[in-house]
């Protein structure tokens, strides 16, 4: 399982609910295309984050990384449907930091992957 987490900030005129709803939209597409497992939105309580953390923390769920390719690879598609739901969700966006995680220690242990 690799876990793929995005810091968000949202544009000052987007709405917050509005980017929620889009946002439910945009993945339930890509779980209905078997491109990403479960996810979820979470939302900073109280202002207790440093500068790097985002309002909007989401994470979504990949098996590995060919899973994450394959979303990718969709996403790249560019057809109607996926340009249709894409772009209201990024348009809100005004910064977004996001990074890939996996469970640690993994069965691999492996600290270091290169090919040369």
């Amino acid at each position: 399982m690799n876990l793929y987490h995005c810091f968000i900030e949202l544009k000052p005129d987007a709405k917050v609910l509005s980017f929620c709803q889009a946002l439910e939209k945009w993945m339930d597409h890509l779980q209905a295309a078997d491109v990403i497992g479960s996810w979820r939105l979470m939302r900073r309580k109280l202002s207790l984050a440093s500068d790097c953390h985002g309002d909007l923390m989401l994470e979504i769920e990949f098996t590995d990384l060919a899973h994450l390719d394959q979303a990718f690879r969709h996403v790249g598609t560019h057809s109607a449907d996926v340009t249709e739901l894409y772009e209201p969700v990024h348009s809100m966006i005004a910064d977004l930091k996001s990074g890939i995680y996996r469970p640690f220690p993994d069965p691999d242990r492996a600290e270091r992957v290169a090919l040369i």
